[in-house]
């Protein structure tokens, strides 16, 4: 069986290991670990805050795997409030403009599976009495 290389991190993770990396002087490296997975599952963009400084720093990660390999990212948040999550517009555009150019974009709209879960329980639970 061929396998693809694939790395799953949620948002704020990666973004962590990336500023603690900058910090021991070893983000040139963590930068290169990341971009050597031939697909990259970034989860959850937007749900915390992502200040300006660590922005630059996930557009670095973006910009080294730009043409080169896959990447997935997850967010609840539309394109256009993409400046308010990175608190910074430039950045923020200029993220997109790498993610974007080939992308395939997919909108999933619905009630949160994990939600569903619950209200059925609920339901079942309130069926049962």
């Amino acid at each position: 069986k061929k396998r693809t290389s694939t790395y799953f991190i949620k948002c704020n993770d990666l973004i962590l290991n990336l500023k603690r990396a900058k910090l021991e002087n070893r983000l040139e490296n963590r930068l290169k670990h990341y971009a050597k997975y031939k697909l990259l599952i970034i989860d959850e963009i937007g749900y915390l805050p992502i200040d300006a400084e660590d922005a630059k720093l996930f557009f670095q990660l973006i910009d080294m795997r730009y043409e080169q390999k896959s990447t997935i990212l997850t967010t609840n948040a539309s394109f256009k409030t993409w400046g308010d999550i990175f608190q910074d517009p430039k950045i923020a555009n200029a993220i997109l403009d790498r993610v974007l150019h080939h992308a395939t974009v997919v909108n999933i709209i619905g009630d949160s599976y994990r939600l569903k879960d619950h209200f059925n329980k609920e339901n079942t639970k309130q069926g049962d009495k």
